[in-house]
């Protein structure tokens, strides 16, 4: 009795398609053997199942009923088809199912079919015409006989197989004598199986991730030709020689081998080896001694506590990789240092062992290394004349391409190309990148392009208008068909109403006999079988009727260039040749209907109220597109007053929403000339800012627009031509199609090999996708326009694909693991891809006219070379009359020579190199916020700069420390007590009065050279970053328009790309989830093909690119929403703002927490930050020493021995630690510690050794970077020696041999040049000056002002305070602060900021302060409050409280008292679960639950 399938099998893990069509499936048995190894499934289904399906279904009911185990599934298909299926039919659509079956069978077998030509007679009479030879002759039986049963047994028709042998071609290739004949197949159907199924060997790269090719289950077993040769040294294999006795050796004292090398040259280090050679891949555990091959790809080297080196390096050999460790003994450095390379190629020699550390297993006790050749394949490019390649796609495309620009034209430099082009996914990005990978004068060209995403906005809504009325006669019809090409596929239904004066008058519904099976598709979506049109009349009784029927008529239908394709190709197969006027309702509905998301047949009907009830059956779909079409008619009259069709034209442009819904095409686009690269970046943009939906769009009717300097190509497969020619479109809308572009694109076949996996599409064999590339050619040879012969290249090298492999499947693409071979080929490989063509042919499409397109285009700068600041009139003379009016103000009208000197140094400098303007900028915009109450502080090395300082730029002077007068304008800059404190600060010299007047003298001067900001010849580029509050930064960029005018400021752009943490999770996640574990130092090695893929883009925090007037900016850059944000008003610049900062100027307008703290300060004391703090106070430099100004003993709060807590710059333990090491006595001290605190490798193992050796003070090691050039010159080095090295150690670059000389010679000491090389990063002086004098502002608030402190740090730099926690009472902290402290070792990020802040109440409450309950009426969203003597917390202090709720809250507030929690919830819209939380907290615990009112309550 027979069973659905899916009863007996239900739950299996399988796609929805395969499960509608087991709903059709039913079970007729199912046996196993007694020893219950197997499982056979006997199934009949009325429609055919892919071979392909039938596996895929073995495999997963092995899988899902038999976890664990070793069961053979095998299930027997018998398929009852329809009537419409002959041998010939059968065979056509079964072809491939019956191929892999063969495939799988035997290979020669499988070869005789494939290259077999079959010819059908008599109906069911299939012929095999086989190439003649011994072996085709003795296997083509078994062929035939399989066939047959196929045919008869499975598919149920009567069929019979005849075998004709014709001379064969391959013999006269591999020789007469029939057994060199054998071999050639042999080796000819091993290297087809390869090309067939390339899973069935790893390739360098892949890391052998790709299931082996299924071998023969029945029938046939290959015979082995030849003897099988002995394993070369350098092959895989395991050593076959027994265990040999490791030679003796007399040890030296104490018991250990004295380490001598090799004599043989070969040897790098250690011993002498042979034997053969394991695959990494082969290493599953521990199994002894084992010779590797490998490229070193990652290399470590530590320092262990006995003074020893551990050598950590990885080595792969492209199966797999694996970690090598080895400890060197006393004279094994130099030749392991000198062996063990990145990149460099070795054989090596030890013992698997697993790693007690980290339980990897790696290799370990190294016997020896020795040289290796490089063994991974290298391509080259042998062709005289080498080709272009027009279609190249890198890391900037969009998570799709995976290799670098530079490594893509280093290649096509290396093979001789003369020129390469850049076409990213729908960005430029990687311009840049590009232009940097050509040396200068190089003749390599880049042409520099995008593969836009193209849209037809301009597709007429009347094709054909003869300016019909609107009430005239229209015929709405619609088919339904076998698919979506009129060429390959038929009309099954034809249903069609007549329309006249806005009247249904008439009806026409027809099924037609395709003389084809139904496609299970179409059924299950049309519900239209092959019994229901197996009677009915063919195409060439029924068009007729139906034309008759149209007469001259309108025709209208939804997406009518589908429906009319197939009524003009079938009418012209009749000789008919029909022209009609046609009206496409999914056009109009774009126009009428523009807040539509989508516009297809149901949703439109939806929207206007139409009734569809059956779906995709011609006759109700062309019932409902009239009705849609009379709606739409009654509204171009009401609405638009329209009479006639020729009225519509109004429509033909698109508006940009509909833009943005309407069907994309891949589109190339190269720039020929500067015109064009300016045009390409303004078509860029707008497609960014204006068109940007899921993808940035180009309208056709733009790049009309623009097309002035640009060569347009037709493209991929999703190339508009492409796809016109898959849907069947006529020759003449073809060649109207091809007109548009300059030149067509063909590509290799195997890229476009995943449509013949599509059961949907319409090209089912290579022959098919080979017509399409002629057709195109046949195109270009009608239109005059040259085809070119593309790779389409997202990956440099075959074995690169695994990269992208792993991307797509990290973004959930299910074909991931059939990837097109999309890299790029040599000219040869191309001429080969192409030789169906002919050579001829071939040679012009991948040569002669690649060329041609690369010679169309002239050589371009993607980035205009030349600088081009903004102009600000008169800011030379503006800028000196600021800082003169400033230094009298402060010098009095006879300035110091000091001061006279500097300012004339730095004026001539900053003036002669049109660095004026940059000044006067950041003088308006810290003016600006300065006037509205905000302080500014500055960054980077611009306090340097004492013309900074004079313009109000900076507060930071950078004189010698000094004395003047405000009073009488007295100064002291050389006497001997100033002199003291050369090199400090003017704040460190002791208080004094003016010799003169009396009053108390001003302190002043950093002692910071100018050179460090600009250098000594007083060129270098001016960076003036300033650190505006974090409230007031928008209002600054905002200013930043106001200086500059509306359009000519820009967000600088950022470019976010894929990290080695994401891209570790995606490579770890793909191994996974295909049942592999991979060792770490494998994902690594994978992971770095993986990371630098573009992801996103963003903007820099503050920067703002500023556009002189005058100047367009698709003349430097394209434009775009950050991170395609289409809400946002913010536009950045599309290029990353370092590849554009050489020639448009770039503010750095940042903001910051300190000024925003100080503001907050300023405005609860009423101290002026600047005039009322002085920075010379004992209390708050004694923060930095101990906790006496506080009042509190260190006992008190947890042990910390500083009052330092929550200052800036000094609140954190590595920073308190650095104080106690270094125990600052002057504020200039504090500004040393900060340069060490922000400097990489500057104090740890560096300045914090050297002090505690005794070496170095806090006064002499090198704290900021001035420290050095200063020194140096002082030492006598030259000036700008001193300065380049300088420039050098701050960048981590380390020092020249020949300064290290220098040095030397000028009694340098040996710990000050060990410092400079061990440095990564050094912070300039006048950077840690600013940050210094901020915090101690804050310092000083916390010492004077507690309240007010620990308001402004609660309310703007706490990053985990906690209501709950922190203000119910010190009882309730102190038993959070030990429960965090037991954990310290594994806290939350959050719960780390929690931590911070509890140490601060703790503070607080020592202190004698204390929190009041929070009242809601009272409480502000964001910021505490000084009531009485205590604080009011602010709402968003309640935890999981998020700014926007406590904003709404306050503001609910306002309105007056809450009636009850239901009330309160209405009003505030916070949650149930925080509404609850507050009534738990005390806050809302008077309130009843609900407004209403009960009898009880009276």
């Amino acid at each position: 009795m027979e069973k659905p399938f899916l009863e007996v099998f239900p739950g299996l893990a399988i796609g929805n398609e395969i499960k509608e069509l087991l709903k059709l499936v039913m079970v007729e048995r199912i046996t196993m053997p007694k020893d219950r190894s197997s499982l056979r499934i006997y199934i009949a289904s009325p429609r055919l199942i892919e071979k392909q399906d039938i596996n895929k279904l073995e495999n997963r009911i092995a899988a899902d009923l038999f976890p664990g185990r070793i069961m053979r599934v095998k299930i027997h298909e018998k398929f009852r088809l329809s009537a419409q299926y002959t041998p010939e039919k059968l065979y056509d659509l079964y072809k491939d199912s019956i191929l892999e079956e063969f495939r799988q069978f035997g290979m020669v077998e499988y070869n005789i079919l494939r290259r077999s030509a079959p010819e059908f007679i008599d109906g069911n009479v299939m012929v095999l015409h086989v190439d003649d030879n011994m072996i085709y002759r003795i296997r083509s039986a078994e062929v035939a006989r399989v066939l047959e049963k196929i045919f008869t047994e499975r598919c149920g028709l009567a069929a019979e197989v005849r075998l004709e042998f014709i001379k064969s071609e391959k013999k006269k290739a591999c020789g007469e004598d029939e057994l060199e004949f054998m071999v050639c197949e042999h080796k000819a159907s091993e290297s087809e199986a390869l090309a067939e199924g390339k899973n069935t060997a790893d390739t360098p790269g892949t890391a052998g991730t790709k299931k082996a090719a299924a071998t023969p289950k029945q029938g046939f077993t290959k015979k082995t030709f030849g003897e099988k040769k002995a394993s070369h040294p350098e092959e895989g294999g395991r050593p076959k020689e027994g265990f040999k006795p490791k030679e003796s050796f007399k040890s030296r004292e104490g018991g250990r081998i004295p380490y001598r090398r090799s004599e043989n040259p070969d040897v790098l280090f250690g011993r002498d080896f042979d034997g053969e050679i394991t695959k990494i891949c082969e290493i599953t555990g521990e199994i002894g001694e084992v010779i590797l091959r490998g490229q070193i790809v990652q290399l470590e080297k530590r320092e262990l506590k006995s003074g020893n080196k551990l050598m950590i390096f990885d080595i792969t050999d492209y199966t797999d990789s694996i970690t090598i460790k080895m400890f060197l003994r006393e004279g094994q450095e130099e030749d392991a240092d000198a062996a063990i390379k990145k990149g460099n190629f070795i054989r090596i020699k030890g013992i698997t062992i697993i790693d007690k550390f980290d339980g990897e297993l790696t290799v370990g006790s190294v016997v020896g290394i020795k040289k290796c050749e490089d063994f991974t394949t290298k391509r080259e490019d042998h062709a005289p004349i080498k080709r272009v390649e027009l279609h190249c796609h890198t890391k900037m495309s969009d998570m799709d391409g995976v290799s670098e620009v530079k490594d893509i034209i280093k290649r096509a430099k290396k093979w001789g190309m003369p020129a390469l082009a850049v076409t990213d996914h729908g960005c430029v990005q990687a311009f840049p990148d590009a232009n940097h990978a050509l040396d200068k004068g190089d003749t390599f060209k880049v042409l520099y392009g995008v593969e836009g995403y193209l849209v037809d906005d301009m597709k007429e809504i009347v094709e054909n208008s003869k300016n019909q009325s609107l009430d005239g006669t229209y015929v709405v019809f619609d088919i339904e068909t076998t698919g979506f090409s009129p060429v390959k596929n038929k009309i099954i239904e034809i249903g069609a109403v007549k329309v006249e004066h806005g009247v249904i008058v008439d009806r026409m519904d027809e099924f037609i006999n395709p003389e084809v099976p139904i496609p299970f598709e179409i059924e299950r979506l049309t519900g239209i079988n092959d019994a229901m049109v197996m009677n009915a009349p063919t195409v060439d009784v029924i068009l007729p009727r139906f034309l008759d029927f149209v007469g001259d008529a309108v025709l209208v239908a939804h997406n009518a260039s589908f429906d009319v394709s197939f009524i003009r190709h079938n009418a012209e197969l009749l000789g008919r040749s029909i022209e009609p006027t046609v009206l496409d309702t999914v056009t109009l509905a774009r126009v009428l209907l523009p807040n539509l998301n989508r516009y297809k047949l149901d949703t439109v009907a939806k929207a206007l109220h139409v009734s569809l009830e059956n779906h995709h059956r011609a006759v109700d779909d062309a019932e409902a597109t009239a009705g849609i079409f009379l709606r739409f008619v009654e509204m171009l009259k009401k609405q638009y007053d329209m009479k006639n069709l020729d009225d519509l034209t109004m429509f033909n442009r698109s508006d940009d929403s509909a833009i943005m819904k309407m069907p994309t095409y891949h589109v190339i686009i190269i720039a020929k000339n500067d015109l064009g690269r300016v045009n390409l970046y303004r078509l860029v943009s707008w497609s960014h800012l204006r068109y940007f939906s899921k993808r940035p769009r180009i309208p056709k009717s733009l790049l009309n627009e623009y097309r002035e300097g640009l060569i347009i190509g037709s493209a991929c497969e999703a190339g508009e031509l492409y796809q016109a020619i898959l849907r069947g479109n006529s020759d003449e809308e073809l060649q109207k199609l091809a007109k548009f572009y300059d030149y067509l694109e063909i590509q290799p076949l195997g890229n476009d090999m995943f449509m013949l996996r599509d059961e949907k599409s319409t090209v089912n064999s290579v022959e098919d996708l080979q017509n399409i590339n002629r057709k195109i050619i046949s195109l270009g040879e009608q239109c005059s326009r040259p085809v070119c012969a593309t790779c389409d290249v997202h990956f440099l090298d075959p074995e690169d694909e695994i990269y992208r492999r792993i991307l797509m499947a990290g973004m959930g693409f299910k074909d991931s693991d059939e990837q097109a071979p999309l890299f790029l080929r040599t000219t040869e490989e191309m001429l080969e891809e192409f030789e169906y063509l002919g050579s001829d042919k071939a040679y012009e499409v991948v040569v002669t006219n690649t060329r041609m397109i690369a010679d169309m285009c002239e050589p371009i700068a993607p980035v205009r070379p030349d600088k081009c600041p903004p102009v600000i009139e008169n800011s030379d003379e503006t800028l000196r009359d600021i800082c003169y009016n400033r230094a009298h103000e402060m010098y009095g009208d006879d300035l110091p020579k000091i001061v006279v000197d500097r300012l004339e140094r730095e004026l001539t400098s900053i003036i002669s190199n049109g660095f004026a303007v940059m000044y006067i900028i950041a003088q308006k915009l810290v003016w600006k916020s300065n006037e509205d109450g905000y302080l500014v502080g500055s960054r980077g090395s611009v306090g340097s700069s004492f013309v900074a300082t004079m313009s109000g730029i900076t507060e930071v002077n950078p004189l010698s420390p000094h004395y003047y007068c405000t009073n009488c304008h007295y100064y002291d800059f050389d006497s001997e007590e100033v002199k003291k404190f050369s090199g400090m600060a003017g704040c460190d010299m002791p208080d004094k009065l003016c010799p003169v007047c009396g009053k108390p003298l001003t302190k002043d001067g950093f002692d910071i050279p100018f050179e460090t900001f600009l250098g000594f010849k007083g060129d270098k580029e001016p960076d003036i970053d300033l650190n505006f509050s974090g409230e007031y930064q928008s209002r600054a960029h905002d200013y930043t328009e106001v200086i500059f005018g509306k359009g000519q400021t820009f967000r600088a752009g950022t470019i976010g790309t894929l990290a080695d943490k994401t891209a570790f999770g995606y490579v770890k996640n793909y191994f996974e989830e295909h049942g592999e574990r991979k060792r770490n130092c494998e994902i690594n090695r994978i992971v770095q093909g993986c990371v630098g893929v573009r992801r996103t883009t963003g903007q820099h925090p503050g920067g703002i690119v500023v556009l002189p007037l005058g100047e367009m900016i698709y003349s430097f850059t394209p434009v775009q929403h950050p991170a395609n944000d289409m809400t946002t008003k913010t536009i950045t610049t599309h290029f990353d703002y370092h590849s554009i900062d050489h020639n448009l100027l770039k503010l750095d307008i940042l903001g910051h927490d300190d000024p925003t703290m100080i503001r907050m300060l300023q405005d609860l004391t009423g101290l002026d930050p600047v005039k009322d703090i002085p920075l010379d106070s004992k209390e708050v430099m004694s923060l930095f020493q101990n906790t006496d100004a506080l009042g509190i003993k260190p006992e008190d709060i947890g042990g910390c021995k500083l009052g330092a807590l929550g200052v800036p710059e000094f609140g954190t333990d590595f920073a308190m630690q650095m104080l106690l090491d270094t125990k600052p006595k002057y504020f200039s001290d504090l500004v040393r510690i900060a340069g060490l605190a922000h400097g990489t490798d500057v104090w740890l193992g560096n300045a914090q050794t050297l002090i505690q050796e005794g070496k170095a003070t806090i006064q002499t090691a090198i704290c900021t970077r001035d420290d050095i050039m200063i020194y140096l010159i002082q030492r006598g080095l030259e000036e700008g020696t001193a300065f380049t090295i300088m420039e050098a150690v701050r960048k981590g670059k380390g020092l020249k041999p020949e300064w290290e000389e220098e040095m030397v010679k000028h009694g340098v000491p040996d710990w000050y040049i060990w410092s400079c090389k061990k440095i990564k990063y050094m912070f300039p002086k006048a950077h840690a000056a600013a940050y210094v004098m901020m915090a101690w502002r804050i310092a000083y608030c916390k010492v004077f002002y507690p309240l007010a402190y620990y308001a402004a740090f609660f309310s703007i730099r706490a990053d985990g305070f906690s209501y709950e926690i922190m203000c119910l009472g010190r009882e309730n902290l102190e038993r959070y602060l030990a429960d965090y402290k037991r954990r310290q070792d594994s806290l939350s990020q959050k719960e780390q900021g929690t931590l911070k802040d509890m140490r601060i109440v703790q503070e607080m409450y020592e202190r004698g302060f204390d929190f009041l309950p929070l009242d809601i009426f009272k409480a502000k969203a964001r910021h505490f409050q000084i009531i009485g003597d205590k604080l009011m917390p602010s709402i968003n202090s309640i935890d999981g409280l998020g700014e926007k709720a406590a904003d709404s809250i306050e503001e609910a507030a306002k309105d007056g008292p809450f009636l009850s929690k239901e009330d309160f919830r209405n009003r505030t819209k916070v949650s149930k679960t925080i509404c609850d939380l507050m009534v738990e907290l005390g806050i809302l615990k008077d309130l009843p639950e609900t407004n209403q009112l009960s009898l009880f309550d009276f």
